[in-house]
């Protein structure tokens, strides 16, 4: 029996699954109140490509027989998940004004939205720059060059805010040095966040009912825009964010990190904390794991993402009632992450073969309580921004 589809997609592209599919709608649900005004509609083909993503049914081994949850396979955008807010941003962009014809996109980019940003360029017709740090994979690299975007690498990280902050320094720079350019700010942007209005509608169509949706958190966007409609749509749905260790979002102590996708050193201000039930801290190694579990038993997955969702999703998926119909976002697919995630020499230079994740993970009771290392959950979320000695920190005060 087939995962159940949107109509719009082509059939063959839904993953079989021995699970009985939910009920759809005869019509899609909408919420009580439009998350904005519509964008003007993209004046190219190529936007035909984005959205309308499938669902696959993941179980066993994340979840035991006749339990699983429902993945929404984002990858399947031409660039992932962030073709959404590429696209929207600079629709909105272009309707205020903001962005006149022409006008070079300049943003500061761990990847995916650098390709949405790409798609979006080339839809509207804007050049497109995307500064970046040496943590880039050199495929992407190659790739949003391919797709007509400059690449600025900074060399640098900035003393307190590393990474992320000089490339937003560069980002300054750069608009400085082309009049007439815009940045999408993507974390702080309104529209990154209701650029997601569709995703969730697409869910609430597919699915009929979600009692608990699980998103990992970098921005902050999908998470509140999927979560902003789903909330109205289903008043008791539970929505648990997945971040990575040494990520400050949740409140916890900044520190390099692995992954890249989720996490920040700064404060997302589109991160919406009041929507969340709990949050989940995942180490690379246990996304590692899940991520090539899942490519073995289930052939869809992702990166860095990919796996602390599914970790925490198959951990959902086990320990709520049979009936709880769990769904997860997927932000991208497995491609960029051949030369990290995939690679054996890779992870076994970072430690992150050592050992499958803990069946459950640790419990603190709010998030600064102490540092964490591993797999960890927390049911206390509040804007880090609240919490004593980071009250008069500004968001990029840290790393």
């Amino acid at each position: 029996m087939q995962s159940p589809m949107n109509t719009a997609r082509p059939a063959d592209r839904s993953a079989p699954s021995a699970f009985p599919a939910p009920p759809v709608p005869s019509t899609p649900p909408t919420p009580t109140t439009p998350a904005d005004s519509p964008a003007p509609p993209v004046p190219s083909a190529l936007a035909a490509l984005v959205g309308n993503t499938p669902l696959l049914r993941v179980s066993e081994p994340l979840a035991p027989a006749g339990r699983g949850f429902w993945a929404k396979l984002e990858g399947f955008n031409p660039g992932g998940i962030k073709d959404r807010p590429g696209l929207h941003m600079v629709a909105r962009a272009r309707a205020r004004g903001e962005l006149r014809p022409g006008g070079r996109i300049i943003e500061s980019t761990s990847g995916t939205l650098g390709l949405g940003l790409a798609l979006a360029g080339m839809a509207y017709g804007h050049p497109v720059t995307l500064v970046t740090d040496p943590g880039l994979e050199p495929s992407m690299t190659r790739l949003l060059r391919a797709y007509g975007a400059r690449v600025d690498i900074v060399t640098e990280a900035h003393p307190t805010g590393g990474w992320q902050q000089a490339r937003r320094e560069r980002v300054t720079e750069l608009l400085a040095a082309h009049p007439g350019s815009w940045c999408p700010d993507q974390y702080h942007n309104p529209d990154n966040t209701s650029a997601y209005t569709p995703l969730a509608l697409e869910l609430a169509t597919q699915l009929g009912h979600i009692d608990v949706l699980v998103c990992s958190v970098g921005t902050g966007g999908h998470s509140a825009g999927v979560g902003r409609v789903l909330r109205q749509l289903y008043p008791g749905i539970e929505i648990v964010g997945v971040d990575t260790i040494g990520s400050t979002i949740f409140g916890q102590p900044a520190r390099a990190r692995l992954m890249r996708g989720l996490g920040s050193s700064i404060y997302p201000r589109n991160v919406a904390y009041d929507t969340f039930r709990e949050v989940h801290w995942v180490a690379p190694h246990e996304a590692v794991w899940t991520c090539r579990r899942l490519a073995a038993s289930h052939y869809a997955t992702g990166g860095w993402s990919v796996g602390a969702v599914a970790l925490v999703a198959g951990w959902l998926a086990r320990t709520r009632p049979a009936a709880t119909r769990v769904a997860a976002v997927f932000p991208d697919g497995p491609q960029r992450y051949l030369g990290t995630v995939y690679d054996d020499d890779y992870c076994a230079r970072h430690g992150l073969l050592d050992a499958p994740p803990p069946a459950e993970p640790d419990v603190i009771g709010r998030p600064d309580e102490k540092e964490v290392h591993r797999w960890t959950r927390c049911a206390d979320v509040v804007d880090p921004l609240t919490l004593p000695g980071t009250a008069t920190a500004t968001p990029e005060a840290t790393r």
